[in-house]
């Protein structure tokens, strides 16, 4: 049985006021809160083995470095990768895919296609122009409709022998649409490309299987899924690791240098220039082994219970519309209400312990899309509750009421 009130007692930062009010907080889509087990490991790596990795014969360096590759092996199972060398450290969603645009720059020509979708964060939009103007190649973009889909149909349209990487997000952390990334993995392989699959949404609410995928590369970071900030994940197949070049030079990522010639090390040194974030990386594993323990089927159902009741509830609002009412969603809601700025609503009900985001999310295109200047969105965590949920509304409702 799943035991809300147990998880939440891991939850440290879940038992303090803000503004004099119990906190609130749903602004999970951004970065989530961290269970006591993994604030103590962070403390415990820095009291207990806190030394440089892979470059020290002694006990610290060697407990440091067995540690940081205990870690590894934890994210290699948790996605299902096929070698523990196909997991890259990176310090987030963002470099990761910063990491591939990069690599792709060496393998693309001009008049090649590179395919995002409508959906993306800028996090998976602006590396993909920066590698379009350096070789040439053409960006094409998967259209989206009116409940936050992308249309599948334009889709197979705009696949061509011309695409060489389709790069979308798993889950939209605008709208919470879950994209059918195993269809669009399938039909771009037809065709040769590549697929890149942006996780940083899609991590908190499942565990995905990258080898059952079969993408080529799948990125997430780590704060998303209850572990430290700076520090996420690069998995990447093994033949297309070995295509790309390093993306930055230093010490770690080499095998001999001379001032005439660099050899690179093997995978997955390759892309782990310098001194890595030891401490975090270690507590990435951490934290996915906390999770894992709850279950992803576990927080699946009872986050689908909370979008469910919350969308109900927020429906009772007059004048509120919701963007993004995909049938297939996560526990996101994106909204607002008529005639009102929702950066005014966000700022009334802080003032009530309720923490939200509200803006454009990252995702202008969208907000561009439905012709507004952002949304109110409210994102749930398997540590929040439907108790919760009321307050908001009720907080939401004295705040329209307010600004009417």
């Amino acid at each position: 049985m799943f035991d809300v009130q147990k998880v939440r007692a891991d939850f440290p930062i879940l038992s303090q006021k803000v503004n004099g009010k119990p906190l609130v907080y749903f602004d999970n889509g951004a970065t989530s809160q961290k269970p006591q087990v993994v604030i103590d490991a962070i403390s415990k790596y820095y009291s207990e083995i806190n030394a440089n990795i892979h470059r020290g014969v002694h006990t610290l360096s060697q407990l440091a470095t067995d540690a940081y590759e205990v870690s590894r092996n934890t994210i290699q199972n948790h996605l299902n990768a096929k070698h523990n060398y196909e997991i890259i450290f990176t310090s987030g969603t963002t470099f990761g895919i910063n990491l591939v645009a990069n690599g792709f720059a060496s393998l693309l020509k001009s008049g090649d296609e590179v395919m995002v979708s409508a959906l993306e964060h800028h996090s998976n939009i602006v590396p993909w122009q920066f590698l379009c103007e350096k070789t040439g190649a053409k960006l094409v973009v998967i259209p989206m409709n009116e409940k936050g889909e992308l249309i599948l149909s334009e889709f197979d349209k705009l696949l061509s022998e011309k695409t060489k990487i389709v790069t979308v997000n798993h889950i939209s952390n605008a709208l919470g649409t879950v994209n059918p990334i195993e269809y669009i993995i399938e039909k771009a392989h037809e065709v040769g490309a590549a697929v890149l699959i942006d996780g940083a949404q899609a991590t908190p609410h499942l565990r995905p299987d990258v080898q059952a995928l079969d993408c080529d590369f799948y990125v997430f970071s780590g704060h998303k899924v209850c572990g430290p900030t700076g520090v996420g994940i690069l998995y990447g197949k093994e033949e297309w690791l070995r295509k790309l070049p390093p993306y930055q030079g230093g010490g770690e990522m080499i095998a001999e240098v001379t001032f005439e010639k660099t050899t690179y090390a093997d995978l997955p040194h390759k892309f782990e220039a310098g001194t890595p974030n030891i401490a975090d990386g270690i507590v990435l594993g951490t934290a996915i082994d906390y999770m894992n323990a709850i279950g992803f089927e576990n927080i699946a159902a009872y986050e689908q219970e909370l979008l469910d009741y919350g969308t109900k509830r927020l429906q009772e609002i007059e004048g509120l519309t919701i963007y993004g009412t995909s049938e297939n969603k996560a526990s996101v809601i994106s909204f607002n209400i008529e005639g009102i700025h929702p950066y005014d609503i966000g700022t009334i009900i802080d003032k009530l312990g309720i923490a939200v985001r509200t803006g454009h999310h990252c995702a202008q295109p969208i907000m561009n899309f439905f012709n507004i200047p952002g949304t109110i969105r409210a994102s749930f965590a398997f540590y929040n509750t439907k108790e919760e949920i009321d307050i908001f509304v009720e907080a939401v409702k004295k705040a329209q009421m307010m600004l009417s």
